[in-house]
């Protein structure tokens, strides 16, 4: 039946759920990516963080078995330059999902909200627009540390948990959905 979730309050005062387990179950995903072509596109800004991510996504096309020499990776100086870079791949490289990687983390000024916005707008516009799936590995962070805790990094919370390992799952899942004949 249901079950009822009881909310606590962390240090920044932001409502969480107990008895909930965050992130991705991709245990009915279909992750065999023997036959596809993945485009990784990864921004420079934010280097330390955006290169983690990376690994952490090839590491995991590769165990969904894409083989490493289909996983194409370009680099771009930063998260505004994904789109673009990613419109190139899928248009010159044929490839069957591409995966956008960058990090943004909040400054003093409304540079980070603009450049969000503009962002994932575009990504997703691109993925609707080609029909190729366009993967949103954008982190939004207000501090380094958030950064570090979803690139799989040290940091002083001591929790990490790697997101480029969840998009190139997903880029798999999303590609085999795009390449299948039915879905049902």
């Amino acid at each position: 039946g249901c079950h009822r979730l009881t909310s606590v309050w962390s240090i920044n005062q932001q409502p969480m759920a107990t008895g909930f387990k965050k992130g991705v179950d991709f245990s009915s995903a279909k992750l065999d990516g023997k036959n596809l072509k993945i485009g990784i596109v990864v921004a420079r800004w934010n280097e330390k963080i955006t290169n983690a991510l990376s690994e952490g996504c090839k590491k995991a096309l590769v165990e969904a078995k894409v083989d490493p020499g289909a996983i194409l990776e370009l680099k771009v100086a930063g998260s505004f330059e994904l789109p673009f870079a990613a419109k190139q791949m899928i248009e010159k490289e044929k490839v069957d999902a591409v995966v956008c990687i960058g990090c943004l983390i909040k400054g003093e000024t409304m540079h980070f909200e603009y450049i969000c916005e503009s962002v994932s707008r575009a990504i997703m516009d691109l993925g609707l627009s080609t029909g190729i799936p366009v993967i949103f590995g954008v982190l939004t962070c207000l501090t380094e540390t958030q950064a570090l805790v979803r690139a799989g990094l040290p940091n002083e919370t001591k929790k990490t948990h790697n997101h480029g390992v969840d998009w190139g799952k997903t880029a798999v899942e999303m590609a085999n959905i795009k390449n299948a004949d039915k879905l049902f």
